[in-house]
């Protein structure tokens, strides 16, 4: 019997656990890492760390804790963990690095969408009142979605990526003016579409959490069902036609995983840059898997930084606050240009 058939299984077995072993090291980490920093985003505000101390025995400190600190920390990491978990399909999707969740026109559909709401309802792109909140909410995923099917209507369909990305750019483009011009016309909403637009965890509430974590868990699980597609795809297309993947029902499932992501994690903070595209970098840069833990593990580390994003813009001015969009530029930013700059050093590109 010839030895290296007999091992080569046992070996490939060997070095599958080793993987497996790794990663979930790895997402245990983030998972106690987004514990601590849930605690910490409890206890930052414009009050201090006192309401946390007094919340026990004060209904006031409690009230802040509970109905503003709380929904804003986890609805901050829900929102980052859609926005990480869309980096990483988009990037396996389109086979490349650079792309982020809103390639295929979401964000500025969702920027038309909340435009055309503040136009009819009037208010602030974050407004308080329930039902102005809940039809801005719905304007800005409706937008996403529609800027979406724009781009699939544009591109006739998922079979071509190179098509389906350069659709999505001239939807960015042509939404983003139309945009522009309600604005114009509507004067009263520029601040408000500038608030959207430099994004903000500040009222997200109960519901939209909950609203997140229900879109998280379905597209985690489709995604997480879908990544041996992409791993298959990331071999090349016609490697992938040759391994016999279904490869147009493939991208119409991840372009609707995409979508539902980045449209829902839109809707309730705004436009928050770089999320998507600087945490499947992060994780690629310390550990090597396939797609299925790439997701996961992106998922986890776009909560992370959002959320801790979202602790540093109220701590740095506090009583102020900085936009967190604004933050997660910066440093999402700087990360993605010195990472440019050391493989572009070793002969590397990202």
């Amino acid at each position: 019997m010839n030895p290296i058939a007999v091992a080569s299984p046992t070996g490939e077995r060997a070095s599958a656990a080793v993987t497996w072993i790794t990663w979930g090291k790895w997402a245990t980490g983030l998972l106690l890492l987004g514990s601590l920093l849930v605690l910490a985003g409890a206890s930052v505000g414009s009050t201090g760390f006192e309401s946390v101390l007094r919340a026990a025995h004060d209904p006031l400190a409690w009230q802040i804790v509970w109905e503003i600190r709380l929904p804003r920390t986890l609805g901050a990491w829900a929102a980052g963990a859609l926005l990480g978990l869309a980096g990483a399909v988009a990037q396996g999707l389109f086979r490349n690095p650079l792309a982020d969740p809103f390639l295929l026109g979401s964000a500025s559909g969702a920027s038309l969408g909340i435009a055309v709401g503040l136009a009819l309802f009037g208010g602030s792109a974050f407004a308080t009142q329930w039902l102005i909140r809940v039809g801005l909410t719905a304007a800005g995923f409706m937008g996403a979605v529609g800027g979406v099917l724009l781009t699939l209507l544009l591109a006739k369909g998922v079979q071509h990526t190179l098509r389906l990305l350069l659709a999505g750019v001239i939807v960015g483009v042509v939404l983003g003016a139309v945009k522009d011009l309600i604005a114009l016309a509507v004067p009263d909403i520029l601040q408000a579409m500038q608030a959207f637009s430099l994004g903000s965890t500040g009222f997200i509430g109960w519901t939209a959490c909950l609203l997140m974590g229900a879109v998280w868990l379905v597209c985690m699980l489709l995604a997480w069902s879908l990544a041996r597609g992409l791993d298959g795809l990331a071999l090349g297309e016609a490697t992938a036609q040759s391994l016999g993947l279904p490869l147009v029902p493939l991208r119409a499932a991840m372009v609707a995983v995409l979508a539902l992501a980045t449209g829902t994690a839109v809707a309730q903070t705004g436009l928050i840059a770089f999320v998507g595209l600087a945490a499947p970098h992060l994780v690629r840069s310390v550990v090597k898997t396939t797609h299925g833990p790439l997701i996961l593990l992106s998922s986890l580390t776009g909560a992370a930084l959002l959320l801790s994003a979202d602790i540093l813009a109220r701590w740095l001015m506090a009583p102020q606050e900085l936009p967190v969009g604004v933050l997660t530029a910066v440093l999402g930013g700087s990360y993605l240009l010195w990472l440019m700059h050391r493989r572009t050093g070793r002969g590397g590109g990202l």
